[in-house]
C-alpha cells in the first residue's frame, strides 16, 4: 500500500472521540522516539499492535514533517479500539505514546470500500513498506513452524523426550518442565530485537528482562518476578505471531 500521511490524516494526542473523530480501522499514534530507525518502529508497532487483531497495515515516514508519527491500519474498528484504549500512554521506546483514531481512511481501506481516489504526487510516496513487505517473509525455512522441538541442547530450552505411540512408533515430546518465574520462546523470526519482544513481554505485571541467545537467533528467555506472573504472560502470549509465518511457541525454561 501506499499514501502519505495526507491519506490517513491525523495530529494531536488525546482518544478520538475527544477531538471529534468517529471511530474507524485506523490509529494515528505521536510522540514517538524519533530515534528509532524506521523499519524498527514499523517491526516494533506490528509486534505491539498484533495482539489486538490483524493489522493491514502501518505506516511511517522518514520526513521531517512526519517525524515521531504512525499509522496503524486494522482490519475492524473493534481491534483498533480496542488498541486505542489499551495502549494509551504506553511507553514505547522510552515515551507515552498519544493515540488517537485517523482523521481520515488509509487508502488500504478507502480501496477495499471502492471509495479510494488517486492523489497527486504519488511519487513521493515512501515506497518503502511494499519493499519490506515482500522482504520480510524471506526467512530460514528451518525457523518455520519449528515448535517445541527447536534447540533441544540450549539451556533452559525443554529436552526432548521418546514416547511411544500406537503401532509401536516412537515420536519426541518435550520433558516435562516444572513451571517456574522464566519462560522459554521459540520460533521467533531472525529479525526480532530483545526490544520487540520487551514491548510484549513488558505489558504484563512482574516483567524482568528479555535474554535473547546471539548463538541460537529464533529463542529468547523472558524472565518475570514469580511463577504466577510467568504464566499469566504465557497463556496471553502463547501462539502469537510476530509475522505470519512466525508463531511464538512459550514453555518454561528448564532451571
Amino acid at each position: 500500500m501506499s499514501g502519505e500521511a495526507a491519506a490517513v490524516g491525523g495530529g494531536g494526542g488525546g482518544e478520538g472521540e475527544a477531538n471529534g473523530i468517529p471511530p474507524n480501522v485506523t490509529i494515528y499514534i505521536n510522540n514517538l522516539n524519533e530515534k528509532i530507525k524506521l523499519e524498527e518502529l514499523k517491526k516494533s508497532l506490528t509486534a505491539v499492535f498484533s495482539q489486538f487483531g490483524k493489522i493491514l497495515d502501518v505506516l511511517a515516514f522518514k520526513t521531517l514533517k512526519h517525524k515521531g508519527q504512525a499509522w496503524v491500519v486494522f482490519e475492524d474498528v473493534t481491534s483498533a479500539t480496542e488498541a486505542l484504549k489499551r495502549m494509551q500512554g504506553f511507553p514505547f521506546y522510552d515515551k507515552p505514546m498519544r493515540i488517537q483514531y485517523a482523521k481520515t481512511k488509509s487508502d488500504i481501506v478507502a480501496k477495499a470500500d471502492g471509495t479510494f481516489v488517486p492523489r497527486e504526487r504519488r511519487k513521493r510516496v515512501d515506497e518503502k513498506p511494499e519493499k519490506k513487505q515482500k522482504r520480510e517473509h524471506h526467512y530460514d525455512a528451518s525457523q518455520i513452524g519449528m515448535g517445541v522441538n527447536a534447540y533441544p541442547g540450549v539451556y533452559g530450552a525443554p529436552q526432548l523426550t521418546q514416547i511411544p505411540i500406537a503401532g509401536g512408533q516412537r515420536v519426541m515430546m518435550p520433558e516435562i518442565i516444572v513451571p517456574n518465574n522464566i519462560l522459554f520462546v521459540q520460533n521467533l523470526p531472525h529479525e526480532t530485537t530483545p526490544m520487540m519482544l520487551q514491548m510484549l513481554f513488558c505489558q504484563y505485571p512482574g516483567f524482568k528482562e528479555v535474554r535473547m541467545v546471539e548463538a541460537k537467533p529464533g529463542i529468547a528467555f523472558v524472565e518475570y518476578g514469580d511463577e504466577g506472573q510467568a504464566t499469566a504472560a504465557m497463556n496471553n502470549l502463547q501462539s502469537f505471531k510476530i509475522t505470519k509465518e512466525n508463531q511464538m511457541v512459550i514453555t518454561y525454561a528448564k532451571k
